[in-house]
């Protein structure tokens, strides 16, 4: 079986942003910003709250001290720095996971973050020995420095597939500082040639194996709804969902 992901609770303060609400009847797991890159106390507990309600499981998205830069911008780290980074936000996340009576599904990295973890194994695997701590999952980009991490520190891995940002040949994942929409009938060729015949398509043509244990759908992008439920339906039409 197969889960749809998303990214949530990354407004800040009275500043909305995000397609949150329509978007928990669709998703089976969330991946909630910490307060490093987006995120506030009220604004993650009430994203906290309104998944917890729906049935929907909740992991951590730790992002790099950059509010500014919405995590899109690369940083300089020390491996215990990066755990740190990571320490700090999870636990933000699990207080509030433990005042709804909730537990943490699982951490995903977020931005800049995710790709510099998936490819320095020093930040991976600091990353990972986090997951470790709570005894969760990491979700992350199959092949890469996350999967190689989570096998040496003995955590589960997920192996995450993106309908909605382009791949580069090495099978990278090409992250835009600004959110756009993602051509629907594009979308939907990502999904069905990864998840029925375990192909990726770069954007400069090649091809490349890919193992999706979860399709993530960014919730801030303008037609976030409508590739979650294409994703959603593909899923179903392969009976790849997860029941509920």
């Amino acid at each position: 079986m197969v889960s749809l992901n998303s990214d949530m609770g990354e407004s800040f303060g009275i500043h909305s942003f995000g397609n949150d609400d329509a978007l928990v009847s669709l998703v089976d797991t969330v991946n909630i910003a910490c307060g490093y890159h987006a995120g506030d106390p009220v604004g993650i507990h009430e994203t906290v709250r309104k998944n917890l309600e729906a049935g929907v499981t909740v992991g951590a998205h730790p992002g790099l001290p950059d509010l500014v830069g919405f995590g899109r911008r690369e940083m300089k780290l020390f491996p215990d720095e990066a755990a740190d980074i990571v320490r700090y936000q999870v636990g933000a996340l699990v207080a509030f996971l433990k005042a709804e009576g909730g537990q943490l599904d699982h951490i995903k990295t977020h931005g800049s973050l995710y790709g510099m973890t998936s490819r320095d194994s020093d930040l991976a695997v600091a990353v990972a020995e986090v997951a470790a701590e709570y005894e969760v999952p990491i979700f992350g980009i199959p092949n890469s420095e996350h999967e190689k991490a989570a096998e040496k520190v003995g955590v589960p891995f997920v192996a995450e597939f993106y309908v909605d940002l382009g791949y580069t040949a090495e099978g990278g994942l090409i992250v835009a500082r600004r959110p756009h929409a993602t051509p629907v009938d594009e979308a939907r060729q990502r999904a069905h040639q990864a998840l029925s015949e375990g192909i990726a398509t770069a954007v400069t043509g090649e091809q490349f194996p890919i193992r999706v244990d979860s399709v993530c759908v960014h919730s801030d992008t303008p037609n976030a709804v409508e590739i979650a439920t294409l994703v959603r339906s593909v899923l179903d039409e392969l009976k790849l969902s997860i029941a509920k």
